[in-house]
C-alpha cells in the first residue's frame, strides 16, 4: 500500500481473520466503463482464497459480471466513531481477482456450503438447506470470487 503504510496491516493470519469474522462484502463491478457497486453476504474458503455468495437469478450484478469478470471488493469491521478524538476505529481489506457465476450443481453445493458454515450457526438449517432438491439448485445462482491480490489497513 502507498498510502499510509503505518496504516497497513501485513500479517496475512489478520488479514484472513477479517474476512472470517465479517458477514458482507461490497463488490465494484465495472462494464464499459460504467461503475456498479452491491453489498452481499458470503462465505470464505481459507483453502483457495476464495468468496462465495448467492443472489436472485436475474439483475444487474449478473449482467455487469458476464460483461467483465474483474472485480475489487472491501470487508470492513467498523468500530466505530472515536468521540471527542475526531477519530473512526475500524480494519479493512480490499482485494482484487476474478468473479464467476457458478453453473457446476456439485460446485454451487459446495459455494453454498461455504456460505453457510459461514454464516449460519445452527447445524440443522445448514442440513436442510444443502440437502434441497435439485430443483433449488438449479436456480440458485452462486457466485466465486478467486482473490488475486489483497490489502489490509487499520485505523484510529
Amino acid at each position: 500500500m502507498k498510502n499510509r503504510p503505518n496504516r497497513e496491516i501485513k500479517d496475512e493470519v489478520q488479514i484472513r481473520e477479517l474476512i472470517k469474522k465479517g458477514k458482507y462484502v461490497t463488490l465494484s463491478l465495472c462494464n464499459n466503463n460504467q461503475p456498479y457497486i452491491v453489498t452481499l453476504s458470503y462465505g470464505y474458503d481459507p483453502l483457495t482464497n476464495t468468496l462465495y455468495m448467492h443472489c436472485a437469478n436475474k439483475g444487474l450484478k449478473l449482467d455487469f459480471i458476464r460483461a467483465n469478470p474483474n472485480a475489487c471488493g472491501t470487508i470492513i469491521e467498523d468500530g466505530g466513531y472515536i468521540y471527542n478524538e475526531c477519530g473512526h476505529w475500524y480494519k479493512t481489506v480490499v482485494f482484487f481477482g476474478e468473479i464467476s457465476i457458478i453453473t457446476n450443481i456439485e460446485e454451487k453445493r459446495k459455494g453454498m456450503e461455504i456460505l453457510l458454515n459461514h454464516l449460519e450457526t445452527n447445524e440443522d438449517v445448514i442440513k436442510t438447506k444443502l440437502n434441497s432438491n435439485i430443483k433449488l439448485y438449479q436456480e440458485l445462482v452462486v457466485l466465486k470470487f478467486d482473490i488475486h491480490e489483497i490489502h489490509g489497513k487499520s485505523g484510529r
